[in-house]
């Protein structure tokens, strides 16, 4: 029997950049998650008859309630096959994989990726298409009208199911198949990389699950598959609440990481991934690599590993990353693309066959392998780089360096800003922008400053106002962009970049080389008079 259940539109229910993220208590309003799902159903209703779709999460508080809803509303839909991950646990891009795998027609992911979890934290539901990326733009579009005005959702009237044991059910005529969640995604990572050469590596290491989705993943391929010893996982158990801790692999959320890594004794190589498996922090023993410098290194060493012996076809990053993966796509005589953040604007260049390896500061980083950014897989391309080289982080990082000068990047987060004093602040900031160029500040000239617009070259798209940059002669630059991951008030983000050719100062303190930079930041933006604060929240 299917349930038709009357409801009313919620007014706020507009996906940001990856689906719609609020705090757990908005989720549990009667009919809430309800009419975001069945939003998402009614934008796909011509093509769900009969097809498979693919559910899981990042197994924080609320997962498996929701999970039981969207698999009896999947069956109202006429779906033919859910595939859940066992425990409702899939990391992003595990969730990726499947879909692709299986030729599903999307998945719903629930997470709300770094963001903490718990009865009075956030919880998230995404929806990724048939490609196994996020939606794009048109069709979160569609959804959120949908939200607007939809007066019914509809629900199979059966019980839950067991999320914990492995088969097939039916649930009102439609196959749900329980599935290992780590199986297929372990199987991909041994097609890339050269498991035999990073066993014989012996290299010691420390990863950090943060009590989060990649727990059970890092656990299966780092212990057993490449005989890390046991222990190698810290925090490996995925937790509703994960440890009460921000799963974010940043130097803050990630600190008992880094401090290991600096110290005595340190293993040769330090990793951590965040909630829901797509993003990373890599650390060497004695060197911290920024997510910027990440994805320029594994460009530049990408083909020592099996999955990429070929060479790449182009380099993606979005337009708050550093610049560095462009040196590198210049020298290698490949494309580079600046584009907007979120990963669905890579998801159209690698469908294209346009690009191979992806990245965002934000620690996400990725490839063709799927259509989302990879934690794990990028900590495995760097155990394959350190296994083929025989070099350490640090000496890798050096060589780099040395040959493609250095982009000494940070980022500054305002967290919790009033959403009105943010926008004022972005308004303002626009306002100037025709006004900028030849100004003087400190020893800083502006060369360029713009409102980032990006021309999607696979299909002509136009996404307009995606972050203030402000271009200063010899390479280095401030972005200005508003966060969509957030749950309340507004993240205003500050990037920070000074480029330092091969000639230059190569290992010197990222914050004193940052330093005219950040006082240009605040006298440009007004950050101190429009926020009120004299400091970020969090640095990376």
């Amino acid at each position: 029997m299917i349930r038709a259940v009357p409801t009313t539109p919620f007014p706020d229910q507009k996906p940001g950049t990856s689906g719609l993220r609020k705090k757990v208590r908005v989720f549990q309003q009667t009919n809430y998650a309800e009419n975001f799902i069945q939003s998402v159903f009614d934008v796909i209703e011509r093509e769900r008859a009969g097809a498979t779709l693919v559910i899981g999460g990042d197994g924080r508080f609320l997962n498996r309630e929701v999970i039981q809803v969207a698999i009896r509303m999947a069956a109202a839909a006429t779906f033919a096959r859910v595939v859940v991950g066992q425990g409702g646990i899939l990391s992003t891009p595990a969730a990726s994989n499947l879909i692709r795998k299986r030729g599903a027609l999307g998945g719903l992911i629930l997470s709300a990726s770094h963001n903490p979890g718990g009865p009075d934290e956030d919880f998230g539901i995404k929806y990724n298409v048939s490609n196994g990326g996020p939606a794009p733009e048109g069709v979160t579009d569609a959804i959120y009208a949908r939200t607007k005005v939809i007066d019914t959702w509809y629900a199979a009237d059966t019980p839950d199911i067991d999320l914990d044991a492995l088969g097939a059910v039916d649930v009102a005529g439609m196959t749900v198949e329980v599935v290992d969640p780590v199986a297929a995604y372990a199987e991909l990572m041994e097609t890339l990389f050269d498991f035999a050469a990073i066993r014989a590596a012996d290299l010691t290491m420390a990863f950090d699950a943060m009590s989060a989705v990649t727990g059970p993943y890092a656990t299966e391929i780092l212990e057993r598959r490449l005989g890390f010893a046991p222990g190698t996982v810290r925090n490996g158990t995925p937790l509703p609440d994960f440890g009460g801790h921000h799963p974010d692999p940043n130097l803050v959320h990630a600190r008992q990481l880094y401090d290991t890594m600096m110290g005595e004794g340190a293993p040769d190589f330090g990793a951590a991934s965040d909630g829901d498996g797509d993003r990373n922090l890599i650390i060497g023993r004695g060197r911290f690599v920024t997510p910027s410098d990440s994805l320029a290194m594994l460009a530049a060493n990408a083909h020592l590993a099996p999955g990429y012996a070929g060479g790449l076809k182009g380099i993606a990053r979005s337009m708050p990353t550093s610049a560095a993966a462009d040196r590198v796509a210049a020298e290698l005589g490949i494309p580079a693309y600046e584009t907007p953040t979120g990963w669905k604007f890579f998801g159209n260049l690698l469908d294209a066959g346009m690009a191979t390896i992806c990245g965002e500061e934000s620690a996400g980083t990725g490839s063709d392998h799927v259509r989302e950014k990879d934690g794990l897989w990028a900590v495995l391309l760097w155990l394959n780089i350190l296994a083929a080289t025989g070099k350490s982080v640090d000496e890798l990082a050096c060589d780099h360096w040395a040959r493609f000068g250095r982009n000494y990047y940070a980022r500054h987060d305002y967290e919790g800003v009033d959403s009105n004093a943010a926008d004022a602040l972005m308004r303002d900031l626009r306002g100037k922008l025709a006004t900028l160029p030849g100004t003087t500040i400190g020893a800083l000239t502006i060369a360029e400053a713009d409102d980032f617009a990006y021309t999607d070259p696979t299909d002509g798209s136009v996404s307009a106002n995606q972050g203030v940059r402000i271009l200063f002669e010899g390479g280095s630059r401030v972005v200005f962009r508003l966060s969509g991951t957030g749950t309340s008030g507004a993240t205003l983000r500050v990037y920070l970049e000074r480029y330092e050719s091969v000639d230059g100062d190569l290992d010197a303190d990222t914050g004193a080389m940052l330093a005219d930079i950040v006082a240009a930041a605040d006298e440009l933006a007004g950050i101190r008079h429009h926020t009120g604060r004299n400091e970020p929240d969090v640095v990376t």
